[in-house]
């Protein structure tokens, strides 16, 4: 995909200068931070979940912005949106069953959050580029 404007005049030219991307990676650090908290053996597939539902995050977000047509782009900004979710089930999941303390999940959640209007920007932004297309 050609570089892009968005609202805020910034050029993107690689998905390592959307500040979306940036901020899920640093979420993905985040997770692998609480999770390496979860010691016992019948928690280690909740740990696994947590961190393979973070990664997908910035690796869509990645994908979809290497994708040529800007319905793959938004697909792929979907499916980081539907990670994120995820991510968010399986810590509060985690928090339930006393495999994180509360504290680590709202700091995680908190996260996630500004991740989660960073997307919703994005995904707008593109929408509205996408109306404007023949």
């Amino acid at each position: 995909m050609e570089s892009i404007t968005l609202a805020n005049a910034e050029k993107i030219r690689s998905f390592r200068d959307l500040r979306v991307w940036q901020r899920s990676v640093d979420l993905v650090a985040e997770v692998y931070s609480v999770t390496k908290r979860i010691a016992r053996k019948e928690s280690q597939n909740l740990a696994t979940q947590l961190q393979r539902a973070a990664v997908s995050i910035p690796a869509n977000i990645a994908e979809g912005h290497g994708r040529q047509h800007l319905g793959d782009y938004l697909h792929h900004l979907s499916i980081a949106s539907g990670s994120l979710t995820e991510l968010e089930t399986h810590l509060l999941l985690a928090e339930r069953l006393g495999v994180l303390p509360g504290s680590d999940v709202q700091r995680v959640l908190q996260s996630a959050s500004d991740v989660s209007r960073m997307l919703a920007g994005l995904t707008k932004a593109l929408l509205a580029r996408k109306s404007l297309l023949p």
